[in-house]
């Protein structure tokens, strides 16, 4: 007969007879359940352009991107002007009613931050109406058509108007809808969401509200996700569950995008009070805003993805009653194979209590029934926070160690080809984990680990309920799940099939609601923030932590070579991660390298100050590349000389003085009543430039109030020399009056006016970038300002 087990071959969830048997069966489960996750995230196949007229064509869509985002059109270029008369002659075919909204309008949002005053624009919205029989409300489908100076805009949101015009082609080929359907193609909104801010206040069409659908992409391909909602949403999550074929959205993604400093024209909606969805496609990111966004960049299956929820939903919306849309909470929901999961708000702290709960339940149970010990729970408790803080930690330090050797990354949302580097820090988390196990299973008890480890998601489950409700189900759900499978494993024989089966659900709950977090955190925060998707992928391996002690021999009852041959065997999956981990980021390096295809991004301007003839090279790079190195030799401030570029950290350099003229400031009229000094001005630019800026010197005047172009605008005056500003984004060729009333404090108000331009290929000292070497997404990028100070 051979030995008796050991009292440590009894601390486990399952000891199945034939455990190599056992683990492989949970294991292809798992891996099924994984690919059927996998599977739902992906975009459909694009149709063709010969598909029914009912339905949505990605072929057809596409057809509009050569004219649409063709070339660069930044708002108020002759460019921008092509583009626009396009939609405008598209809408009109389709016998919709079109017009142009021509106006002034102000940012919405955070977005400028350099004025220190106000930031405004001139904007002209394409918009067309759709009338429905018997309106209960609007549909609004909102998309852009400006693009950055540095590229043509062919995602960014080239594929969002493109979806917007072929959606609206479907519409008008079927029944019309209940509901009037409303299409806002915005203008400025890269600059300052102004056209946005401009319909939403402003427009008629505007005054009853209504469901915004705003589509976006800050990338080129990947599934399109519903990312951001208005308050009180489970109305409108419910639609979208039902009426999206392809819904990807996560209740998590609104708490992570509140807590980025990113604004789309979605936000001048929710400004003034509207419901609605906001969408986008995230992957690819390493050609945002950068010449590569082309149409030949969209991958046409996420432009199928936009446009079959689009016209699923704008249907669905179209037909319902929308004066119901404003429930009285939140929903929580997200994604699982075949559609979304959504549960009520006010379930979020009860089922976080519940799970943590049932994990003190769990350890009260395995006590008595003699798998753990109050030490080995605290001990396991204690340990199993080791993996969460390592993983997430050793994530951010391979990613400085692959920044230092490529610092051209730290230009870019994400490198061109990711895929190595996600692989090497998810194959990292997976050593740490493994490793981890490794080394405290034989002592503290697997019982005590897995318990220990649902402890922290049931933990971390309560503290997002409270901190960030829409988050919580990603601890408190596979908390919950693992607290069964735990309770029912203990609660039958340790040797029988009932807890491997047990665990393996438990498990694969976790990998449904976990690994599409993981998934989709990477496109979403980049690899500079991989650790976020460590610690989700070492929260997925704690939550499946009995079957990952299947890969492991038993517990227990091995002595001399034998308990070393199960050591080291047990050694084997955090070797073999850990070794992945190094191949993988060894290809990334090897594979991912800048070429003409795919170029190091650089950052350059060009600041002429036309009253002094001085100039400088600027750009924002910490570490400037090679080619930047050769304009730049050091930190400068420009918030003195050119406070209309902000007060953020610049590298500066000597430049050639350019003969370029600054604005020119007329005083159309010079009033003082009682101490105060009323200034009418005219800002008029001398050149072809995309924005123009006018700051006052808070030491020779105090700035009681301001208009510009009629508009009051807040006066919010800020620490330094130019205290108020105001830029104004795409000025007409006869240029901007601004009306300032101020408290003089001597005899002469000093005014410094600013413009600037796109294109530094005509600079003097220029010297055009060599192949493989490219341009940084970046509003200020390729920036040419001129600025004057007035005295008067």
């Amino acid at each position: 007969m051979g030995a008796p087990p050991s009292p440590a071959a009894g601390r486990v969830f399952a000891r199945p007879a034939r455990r190599p048997l056992a683990a492989l069966a949970a294991l292809v489960a798992l891996l099924a359940v994984g690919a059927g996750v996998l599977s739902g995230l992906r975009p459909p196949a694009p149709v063709p352009a010969d598909a029914p007229a009912e339905e949505f064509s990605a072929g057809r869509a596409y057809t509009h991107l050569p004219v649409v985002a063709g070339r660069t059109h930044v708002a108020g270029s002759p460019a921008n002007d092509a583009v626009r008369a396009h939609l405008e002659t598209v809408l009109r075919g389709l016998g919709l009613e079109t017009e142009v909204q021509d106006t002034v309008a102000e940012e919405a949002g955070q977005l400028s931050g350099a004025a220190g005053g106000a930031t405004l624009a001139r904007v002209r919205n394409v918009i067309a109406r759709l009338p429905g029989t018997g309106p209960t409300g609007t549909v609004f489908l909102v998309a852009h058509y400006d693009a950055v100076q540095t590229g043509p805009g062919g995602n960014d949101d080239g594929a969002g108007v493109a979806t917007i015009l072929e959606v609206a082609r479907a519409l008008t080929s079927g029944p019309r809808p209940r509901n009037d359907v409303v299409l806002v193609l915005t203008d400025a909104e890269e600059a300052c969401l102004c056209g946005a801010s401009a319909f939403a206040a402003d427009h008629p069409l505007a005054a009853g509200k209504g469901v915004v659908l705003n589509l976006e992409a800050r990338g080129r391909t990947g599934p399109v996700i519903m990312f951001e909602t208005s308050p009180r949403n489970a109305a409108l999550v419910d639609v979208f569950g039902r009426a999206a074929p392809h819904p990807v959205g996560t209740s998590f993604a609104v708490e992570v995008y509140r807590a980025l400093p990113n604004d789309t024209d979605f936000t001048a909606f929710l400004d003034h009070g509207f419901v609605g969805l906001n969408s986008a496609y995230l992957d690819g990111g390493a050609i945002y805003h950068t010449p590569l966004d082309t149409p030949a960049s969209i991958d046409r299956a996420s432009l199928q993805h936009h446009g079959d929820n689009a016209l699923g939903l704008a249907r669905e919306f179209g037909r319902i009653d929308l004066g119901a849309l404003r429930s009285g909470h939140d929903a929580t929901y997200f994604p699982v194979p075949g559609g979304l999961a959504r549960y009520p708000g006010w379930l979020v702290l009860p089922l976080a209590l519940l799970a943590l709960a049932g994990v003190l339940a769990l350890g009260w149970l395995a006590r008595r029934r003699g798998r753990v010990t109050v030490g080995r729970l605290a001990a396991g408790f204690g340990l199993a926070l080791v993996p969460i803080v390592v993983a997430p930690v050793g994530a951010q330090l391979l990613w400085a160690a692959v920044t230092a050797v490529r610092p051209g990354y730290a230009e870019l949302l994400d490198p061109y080809r990711p895929i190595w580097y996600r692989s090497a820090v998810l194959a990292l988390a997976a050593a740490v984990l493994f490793a981890w196990y490794a080394l405290t299973r034989r002592r503290v008890g697997p019982a005590a680990l897995a318990i220990g480890g649902l402890g922290w998601l049931a933990l971390l489950g309560v503290l997002l309920a409270v901190l960030a409700p829409g988050g919580a189900y990603l601890a408190t759900v596979p908390a919950l799940a693992g607290v069964l499978a735990g309770l029912l494993a203990v609660a039958t024989r340790v040797d029988g099939p009932v807890p491997v089966i047990a665990v393996t659900v438990g498990a694969a709950v976790a990998v449904v609601v976990l690994l599409p977090t993981v998934v989709l955190l990477f496109p979403a925060l980049g690899m500079e923030m991989g650790g976020v998707a460590a610690l989700f992928a070492v929260l997925l391996g704690l939550a499946a932590l009995p079957v990952v002690d299947l890969l492991h021999p038993e517990a227990g009852g091995q002595r001399g070579l034998v308990a070393l041959r199960a050591r080291r065997l047990g050694a084997l999956p955090a070797g073999a991660a850990a070794l992945a981990a190094v191949v993988f980021a060894g290809v990334g390096l090897a594979v991912d390298r800048f070429d003409a295809a795919h170029p190091t991004p650089t950052h350059l301007m060009y600041a002429l100050d036309a009253g002094t003839g001085q100039a400088r090279w600027l750009s924002h790079e910490s570490a400037p590349q090679p080619w930047t190195d050769g304009y730049v030799d050091g930190p400068v401030s420009v918030a003195d000389d050119f406070p209309g570029l902000g007060g953020g950290d610049l590298l500066g350099g000597p430049a050639q003085a350019a003969t370029l003229p600054a604005p020119r400031l007329d005083v159309l009229a010079d009033t003082t009543t009682a101490g105060e000094r009323t200034l009418r001005l005219r800002l008029t630019p001398q050149r072809q430039v995309r924005l123009v800026t006018l700051h006052v010197d808070t030491s020779t005047a105090e700035v009681r109030r301001a208009e510009v172009a009629g508009r009051p605008v807040p006066v919010e005056q800020r620490a330094g020399r130019w205290g108020f500003g105001v830029v104004f984004h795409a000025p007409p060729a006869e240029g901007v009056e601004i009306t300032l009333t101020v408290t003089p404090r001597d005899g002469q108000v000093r005014l410094r006016a600013m413009d600037a331009s796109d294109g530094l290929e005509d600079v003097p000292g220029f010297r055009p970038r060599p192949p493989g070497v490219g341009i940084a997404g970046s509003h200020t990028s390729e920036m040419l300002a001129v600025a004057r100070t007035y005295p008067l």
